[in-house]
């Protein structure tokens, strides 16, 4: 049968957006690689024309110019015509990703919700209150606990604070009259800082022999010498 009717040849898959878009700029740099040419040319026109004297030659080269310029316009269009193309085709493959990722995300969102009403089936209020409750009484007996295991014996509970401080003012009253009665030739000296000058050093006097004392113990009278 195949050979007699033949076999059905199989379809190419249809151009992405992708591919028609990568066409498309293909097609755009051809333009704008002749696009480019033309300015080239037109630039050595224009020196030329320049150059040239007012006349025939001169009208000639103004000719091709033209001619120039009008291809030029016409690559330009199918320039603009290209962009325009690319632009269309870059806001359906925004809007063809935009779909693309809603689905995922909507995916995701269910498969999220299914996973938590599973979870949530698992867990309950009550026994996350019944729990705490229960965490609330341990710490309560642990504290009543440590208190009665930090209480001391020999301390009485009824102390009044009022007279601990009345003793403790009396303590501190009694320790400044006992420092008060020391003699202050018991106290300690403190060393002066002040820096006072020596006391002056004299000779010391000479004693008189007894042979120079009269009978009253005073020493003699000088007597005056005699001139010979």
């Amino acid at each position: 049968m195949k050979k007699i009717f033949g076999a059905k040849k199989s379809r190419d898959p249809p151009p992405t957006i992708q591919d028609a878009t990568n066409q498309i700029n293909k097609r755009g740099e051809s333009v704008d690689e002749k696009i480019k040419k033309l300015d080239e040319e037109l630039t050595r026109y224009k020196e030329q024309i320049r150059k040239a004297r007012p006349g025939p030659s001169q009208e000639a080269i103004k000719a091709r110019a033209i001619r120039l310029l009008k291809h030029k316009r016409m690559y330009e269009e199918q320039r603009n015509m290209l962009y325009n193309q690319t632009y269309n085709l870059d806001q359906v493959g925004f809007a063809a990703d935009g779909l693309k990722d809603a689905q995922q995300t909507m995916g995701a969102m269910k498969a999220a919700n299914k996973e938590l009403k599973g979870m949530m089936k698992t867990v309950k209020i009550e026994d996350i209150d019944n729990m705490q409750d229960e965490m609330t009484d341990l710490m309560d007996v642990s504290n009543e606990i440590q208190e009665s295991l930090g209480r001391s014996y020999n301390i009485p509970d009824d102390v009044d604070e009022e007279d601990l401080m009345g003793e403790l003012d009396a303590l501190e009253a009694d320790m400044e009259f006992e420092s008060a009665a020391v003699p202050s030739y018991l106290q300690p000296d403190e060393e002066s800082d002040l820096n006072l000058p020596a006391a002056p050093t004299y000779p010391a006097a000479v004693p008189v022999s007894r042979h120079q004392e009269d009978e009253l113990g005073l020493p003699p009278v000088p007597r005056a010498s005699l001139r010979s």
